[in-house]
């Protein structure tokens, strides 16, 4: 199984393709994906590769963690499982009282 890498501070001009090929020089890339803002479609600046052994995944730490792209220092480690979110309940609306 592979190892999914977190890569951050990403110029929003990349590109899940750039990425792609940019990750593919350590390996065997399974996926790659910017993430991207729901609404408006432009690009949060981070996003997800994974590679398919550790040892591909760990090359590639070791090769583009601070590594400088478009003027930017990347960041580029482990991903961490996401954190469940809290349900603070409501979504409609308030209540006005109804007789």
């Amino acid at each position: 199984m592979g190892k999914k890498l977190y890569v951050g501070n990403l110029p929003f001009s990349a590109t899940d393709q750039i990425l792609l090929d940019t990750f593919a020089q350590c390996g065997t890339v399974q996926s790659a994906k910017i993430i991207t803002d729901r609404d408006t479609g432009r690009s949060k600046g981070f996003g997800f590769v994974e590679m398919s052994s550790d040892a591909e995944a760990a090359d590639a730490i070791s090769k583009f963690n601070g590594a400088d792209y478009d003027g930017r220092a990347l960041t580029v480690n482990e991903a961490r499982p996401m954190a469940p979110r809290e349900n603070r309940g409501g979504g409609f609306g308030g209540g006005r009282g109804r007789y």
